[in-house]
């Protein structure tokens, strides 16, 4: 019961404090909550990080399959799930033998799209992702939409501790794909528990080799069992032969529900093999005292602290917002500086949206083509990137966008902007506009005649594609409608200036 417990408290703190890593709008947490993304396992693997993988594998080894039931969000969401089931019906499950050809085919598909660069494949099978998807795209609308109303009310009441935030919808294709995950891992979670992890998920078939070799361990005593398979019956995992006293390591996620389910103390989590002997002699003592040990064990090697980081302010300089901005087609698309190429996107970002919710400026969302599906993409209808701001690269745990200083972002040329001639509001309606070159930050646009022969003529805007950032000030803020003047045109590879 001990162990329920710890492991029950353990998972909502993880499970809790990673879905406010998604839902926060301010940027306040990342600075508090953002080792909760970098200790996720496939994020690590692909950003090389070989303390949290090596951790990772060693508290395996030590506890068993416990990053499954307390770190990864999407596991710990469907026991959720399947709690709010089991409150209905109660005693529901059965044993079943591991669905191994399909665990392998999962895990050799997710290691031949990480080999080919296809992250389409790899974000569809990622747990973590998986649920990064759910709580940016359905979870962190809902949660602004509550703030509004906080916002409406504290406004009558002359209050500003809340304020508005725009709720849209950032990618349609997401949001279904989104949508989609969250029916399937929901229905399989309320009927047949951890079905998804011990099928599916290749991070739970990567565990399961070294799980097998846990030091610690459920165990049968045989001399207690009365085969009465309330175990079995309270498995979400399925991995429980009553019958034969045995237990599928590779399956189990030492969630504890068999232990407290047993009436007869047949089962403990141990490190030895319980034998009648040993029963007889010491049974009394084994469930006071290695019970102790091992939830100090469990609590100590889960709990860890975070670094803390002063808060960034968003400062809107007293810019206007433009609305009604339509996205122009861009031949390459733009990723966010720290990402280095399109290459390095697309084979290390798992697309679980962090970047996406935590953007200040709403630049960065899903992509909608096929080769970019779900990786973040900038486009600049709702604001710009702007030169001090380096939240993504500080929240990405892939190393799909690596960490960027200020000064580095101001000299990386992510793409470069380029003039449309026709929607020039000057040569359009006749008026002075210039609006892209005062606010474009390195000076890389400058007004000149239209005509070089006439001084007189309409001025428009010259870019200087060698100082041009690609950071989309000038098209954000460009007075034409519904498309700019200008705009940013991304590139394969980034520069420095």
């Amino acid at each position: 019961m001990t162990l329920k417990k710890i492991r029950t408290a353990l998972a909502a703190v993880f499970f809790v404090l990673i879905t406010l890593l998604f839902l926060d709008f301010t940027g306040t947490l990342h600075h508090w909550l953002g080792w909760m993304a970098k200790i996720q396992f496939l994020p690590a693997v692909l950003a090389l990080n070989a303390a949290v993988i090596i951790g990772l594998v060693v508290l395996t080894l030590v506890f068993g399959r416990i990053y499954c039931s307390v770190i990864c969000p999407l596991g710990v969401f469907q026991d959720v799930i399947a709690w709010l089931h089991n409150r209905r019906k109660k005693n529901r499950y059965t044993y079943s033998k591991a669905i191994s050809w399909l665990r392998y085919t999962m895990l050799g598909v997710l290691v031949v799209a990480l080999a080919a660069g296809v992250g389409s494949i790899v974000q569809l099978l990622a747990p973590y992702s998986a649920y990064g998807r759910i709580a940016t795209m359905i979870f962190q609308p809902i949660w602004k939409a509550g703030n509004n109303v906080l916002a409406a009310i504290a406004e009558r009441v002359d209050s500003y501790a809340f304020y508005t935030v725009d709720v849209w919808t950032k990618s349609i294709p997401t949001l279904v794909i989104a949508i989609v995950t969250l029916v399937v891992v929901v229905v399989l979670a309320w009927k047949h528990g951890r079905t998804y992890c011990n099928t599916i998920c290749p991070v739970g078939t990567v565990l399961s080799f070294f799980s097998r070799f846990s030091w610690l361990k459920i165990r049968f005593d045989e001399d207690k069992c009365r085969n009465c398979s309330l175990c079995t019956k309270n498995c979400k995992a399925s991995c429980i032969d009553f019958k034969n006293h045995k237990v599928d390591y590779s399956r189990c996620v030492v969630c504890g529900d068999c232990i407290s389910s047993c009436k007869f103390g047949a089962l403990k989590y141990t490190a030895k093999k319980v034998t009648a002997s040993h029963a007889s002699q010491d049974a009394q003592a084994d469930t006071t005292v290695d019970k102790g040990k091992r939830s100090f064990l469990i609590g100590t090697a889960l709990v860890t602290t975070a670094a803390m980081a002063q808060e960034k302010m968003k400062v809107d300089g007293g810019l206007a917002k433009i609305e009604d901005k339509v996205a122009p087609k861009r031949q390459t698309p733009i990723t966010p500086p720290g990402s280095i190429s399109a290459r390095n996107m697309a084979t290390r970002c798992t697309g679980c949206q962090l970047c996406v919710s935590e953007c200040p400026n709403d630049v960065l969302r899903p992509g909608t083509d096929l080769m970019n599906l779900m990786q973040p993409v900038m486009s600049y209808e709702k604001g710009y990137c702007r030169p001090e701001c380096t939240r993504c690269s500080e929240v990405c745990p892939a190393g799909a966008i690596k960490p960027i200083s200020k000064e580095a972002k101001s000299s990386t040329q992510i793409g470069h902007a380029v003039w449309i001639k026709k929607n020039c509001i000057p040569l359009k309606d006749g008026v002075e506009c210039g609006n892209c070159a005062r606010h474009c930050p390195t000076g890389a646009i400058e007004m000149v005649p239209s005509d070089p022969d006439d001084e007189e003529s309409a001025f428009v805007p010259a870019v200087n594609e060698e100082m041009c950032i690609g950071c989309g000030a000038c098209e954000n803020l460009c007075p034409a409608r519904p498309f700019p003047a200008i705009y940013v045109e991304g590139h394969e590879v980034h520069k420095e200036n």
